[in-house]
């Protein structure tokens, strides 16, 4: 069990003590009052018996009915002020019948307490007080000509005394009320807190589950990128290599060549895509620089294709970080497959700007071109992945991708970078 909790149990506790002893504490009192009373003529004491048990009854019946019958009742202001009164009046006609019955006054101090608000409750003290001093001097008979200042003064004295005792007691009372709220506020605020955190629990599994879904979705991107790049880019260039070789039965060394491009290029295939397979970065750039590696790339598909390609480099030539490097590479890639499929062009130049804050990569071709807005890349369909994977792979760098072409005007493909240096790589 809680602190907290332990608190307000015990809390409950007291409350439910005090409040058994306060609803039957006056039949004790009014018990110990009557039978003193009846014992009086045991010292040859005279009293007032009958006159004593009638009121003593009427008394009893009184607290009955009001306090512990109709506990309903005791909200309602005017009827306990009612019931008060009667009850301070038959007392004071008992106690001076009889001082005995000092010691039931004394519960005129509890009910003034419970029953009476504001500063009823004070006067319900003082009035309590005058009562029980008829018996602190002796009854009635205690108040003569020339004793009869000791009845005011104890009255004044017991009244101050109750008044000081009564008032530390509401302040007590006050301050459990308080004590109970501050309870019960802390009890509200845990549990408003056990629903943060529930809810933030409910949260943060879907949070983790969205990343999961991004992540998976991002590794599908990726792969999605890295086949285009590779296996389909390298199945193409086999597609083609073996066509023309068909096509040149007639000339074996022509044919030759280009199965043995055919065969080359399936090997580079299979080394990508293992590399892709593992998320190992190009094989180009394991093994040489970027500008060395855009350069092999365009020597290469030079070869393959008889057309004249040539990399130009500018500005500070100098490591950048891996996912930039890569954006390049696939995208000179891209860019130059795209030629070879459709551009019908005789020169393609290729241009690598190292600038303070960005890395640019122009392709410019001098083919057939196409009309801006057609879904074509170097003058042809795009087959629905090579500009839009190009685009992809640049924006995750918070980078841009321009295409510019006109029929018979070529096709100008530019690529804007951040430069983040090798040593960014986290």
């Amino acid at each position: 069990m809680s602190v907290e909790a332990e608190l307000r149990e015990e809390f409950s506790r007291w409350e439910r003590r005090e409040t058994a002893i306060l609803k039957v504490l006056p039949y004790p009192l009014l018990a110990v009052s009557v039978v003193l009373p009846l014992l009086q003529p045991l010292w040859n004491a005279e009293v007032q018996l009958p006159a004593v048990l009638g009121l003593s009854a009427l008394l009893t019946a009184w607290v009955v009915w009001f306090h512990t019958f109709h506990p309903e009742s005791h909200r309602n202001a005017p009827l306990m002020g009612l019931y008060y009164t009667g009850l301070v009046v038959l007392t004071a006609f008992l106690v001076l019948l009889t001082p005995w019955f000092g010691f039931f006054a004394f519960i005129g101090y509890v009910h003034a307490f419970q029953y009476l608000k504001g500063r009823w409750r004070y006067v319900g003290v003082a009035v309590t007080s005058a009562v029980s001093a008829v018996s602190y001097v002796g009854g009635a008979d205690g108040i003569t000509a020339d004793q009869w200042w000791k009845w005011p003064a104890v009255s004044v004295l017991t009244t101050v005394m109750a008044t000081v005792a009564f008032h530390a007691d509401v302040m007590s009372d006050r301050r459990n009320h308080r004590q109970k709220r501050a309870l019960v506020e802390l009890h509200k605020t845990n549990a408003e807190l056990e629903n943060a955190l529930a809810e933030n629990a409910g949260l943060h599994a879907q949070l983790l589950a969205q990343a999961r879904e991004a992540g998976v979705l991002a590794e599908r991107q990726r792969m999605a990128r890295e086949i285009h790049d590779t296996l389909a880019q390298g199945l193409a260039g086999i597609l083609t290599q073996l066509q023309a070789a068909e096509q040149a039965t007639d000339e074996p060394a022509v044919s030759r060549r280009h199965v043995a491009n055919a065969m080359d290029l399936a090997r580079d295939s299979l080394t990508e895509a293992r590399r892709t397979v593992h998320a190992v970065g190009p094989s180009a750039l394991a093994q040489a620089r970027l500008p060395d590696a855009i350069g092999d790339v365009a020597e290469r598909w030079s070869k393959l294709n008889r057309v004249e390609a040539v990399l130009t480099t500018t500005g500070d030539a100098r490591p950048m970080h891996t996912d930039v490097e890569v954006t390049l590479l696939r995208t000179a890639q891209e860019a130059l497959t795209n030629v070879a499929k459709h551009a019908g062009a005789n020169r393609v130049s290729l241009t690598l700007s190292y600038m303070e804050d960005l890395v640019t990569l122009d392709v410019l071709d001098d083919g057939v071109g196409f009309r801006p807005g057609a879904e074509r890349a170097g003058g042809s369909e795009d087959g629905g992945f090579g500009l839009a994977g190009m685009r992809q792979r640049v924006q995750l760098l918070a980078g841009r991708l321009d295409v510019e072409s006109e029929p018979g005007g070529g096709t100008a493909i530019t690529v804007t970078v951040p430069a983040i240096p090798a040593g960014s790589e986290s």
